[in-house]
């Protein structure tokens, strides 16, 4: 059975290295030899980590002569972000009514603290004067 887009996305997206090769491409097109760099890794194995990232979409790779290069296709993460942002809404809606909340717990507790604060007050020792 095929797995659908987004999970191939995310399975993609679950390797930290290849997650660092996203954020390197970032910053434009480069070579297979130029993203192995930081990696302590063959470039055979840097190679198998493209072939994840191209075959979920998120780079291309082209030809031209001798250079390979690799560029991010931004386009592949827009189904990821369509699904997240439903949970940002939920989230958005909950931290909104918890912030409601907390003000009218501040509200109701405001005219209790000025009261109490005059209270204690008024049962204060005074200095004694000499």
């Amino acid at each position: 059975m095929p797995a659908d887009p987004l999970s191939t996305t995310f399975a993609a997206l679950a390797d930290p290295t290849r997650r660092a090769i996203l954020a390197r491409l970032t910053l434009g097109e480069t070579t297979v030899n130029e993203l192995a760099e930081p990696f302590a890794m063959s470039l055979p194995a840097v190679s198998r980590h493209l072939k994840v990232l191209e075959h979920a979409g998120l780079i291309a790779r082209g030809r031209e002569a001798q250079w390979r290069p690799c560029r991010i296709e931004p386009a592949a993460l827009k189904p990821v972000d369509d699904w997240l942002e439903e949970y940002r809404r939920l989230w958005d809606e909950r931290l909104d009514r918890l912030d409601a909340y907390l003000q009218t717990l501040q509200r109701q507790a405001s005219p209790k603290k000025a009261g109490r604060k005059q209270r204690v007050a008024k049962n204060k020792p005074r200095p004694r004067t000499r």
